[in-house]
């Protein structure tokens, strides 16, 4: 199963998303689960931000390998669950044929009950970057959770 987390430039939270995902799969043992991340308008190639990369090794994430890349139809059709960063990035998502498998990151994790976007620290000081990292760490071991358990009981992931 491949989780693809979805921001704009793909050089902060989708990256960290990304990172923590695959950190939690593997602390879980849920070697079939993959993730990926991709950006609405990401530069394609660019590294992690500064900020996301020392928030990363605060946290014991290396981002140092992550290359940007352009959310397309490709990436869209190769993932099972799509975790967007915002509504507009929903909307990129859905427009490229995510729709059914694509849901905000906080609606998916608190089902439905928050539907706020994870705010961008792009440019902004190390301690946003630090925020938004715990925000996401929080979330993205909710939308873990709600995978494994659907699994269990044999559900889909909506």
């Amino acid at each position: 199963m491949q989780i693809l987390f979805v921001c704009t430039g793909n050089t902060c939270r989708s990256p960290l998303a990304e990172a923590i995902a695959r950190k939690i799969a593997i602390e879980r043992g849920l070697p079939d689960v993959d993730t990926a991340s991709a950006g609405t308008s990401a530069w394609e190639g660019a590294s992690a931000s500064d900020g996301a990369l020392l928030v990363g090794l605060e946290r014991g994430l290396d981002l140092n390998g992550h290359r940007a890349r352009q959310l397309d139809r490709d990436v869209v059709a190769r993932a099972d669950l799509i975790l967007a960063m915002g509504p507009h990035h929903l909307e990129r998502i859905e427009a490229l044929g995510g729709e059914g498998k694509a849901y905000l990151l906080t609606a998916y994790a608190s089902h439905g009950q928050n539907t706020r976007p994870v705010n961008d620290p792009m440019g902004a000081e190390l301690d946003v970057y630090r925020a938004t990292a715990g925000e996401l760490e929080r979330l993205v071991r909710a939308a873990v959770e709600r995978v494994v358990g659907e699994r269990r009981v044999g559900g889909g992931e909506g």
